[in-house]
């Protein structure tokens, strides 16, 4: 019964402007409204991003600053029946990734000219909001342009087959 509508918001123009290296799933953290409003498919995270941002310091070592992952530009629409309980459309949400999975992805973004794009946002068997997030690589013009080419040589020749 918590599966009745598939949720699936896609970013199709990050598959067109990168190229992916390594895909990851993340959750996010929502309030009540925000994981309703995604539920009516109210949500868009075409313009969106991922950042880190240091956040206190680790008791271990003193030292050393914790980072953490959150997403950027995701825009949720308010709630119809929300009321006061709404928040901005447009906020900074925290993604849910394992301390591993988020040393290995700053490690990384340390190489010139990666980034972490949103793919798909969809909501599970159990009912969370997930997020399929990428380490990415910006493609080129020419890349884009033999992105185009092949797609056209592969309709061209599936509407022959037909």
């Amino acid at each position: 019964m918590k599966n009745e509508n598939n949720i699936n918001i896609k970013n199709k123009r990050a598959s067109f402007e990168y190229s992916f290296i390594d895909k990851y799933l993340a959750g996010i953290q929502l309030t009540g409204t925000e994981i309703k409003s995604i539920r009516e498919g109210k949500s868009t995270i075409n313009e969106a991003f991922c950042v880190f941002i240091l956040t206190k310091r680790s008791k271990e070592n003193p030292m050393k600053r914790n980072s953490e992952l959150f997403i950027r530009n995701m825009h949720i629409a308010h709630y119809f029946n929300g009321t006061y309980n709404n928040v901005e459309e447009k906020r900074d949400r925290k993604l849910l990734l394992n301390k591993r999975e988020l040393e290995k992805l700053q490690d990384k973004l340390k190489d010139q000219g990666l980034t972490i794009v949103p793919i798909r946002l969809f909501v599970n068997e159990k009912g969370y909001a997930k997020l399929e997030i990428a380490l990415a690589k910006g493609k080129k013009i020419f890349d884009k342009r033999d992105d185009i080419k092949k797609r056209d040589i592969e309709r061209d020749t599936n509407r022959q087959l037909k």
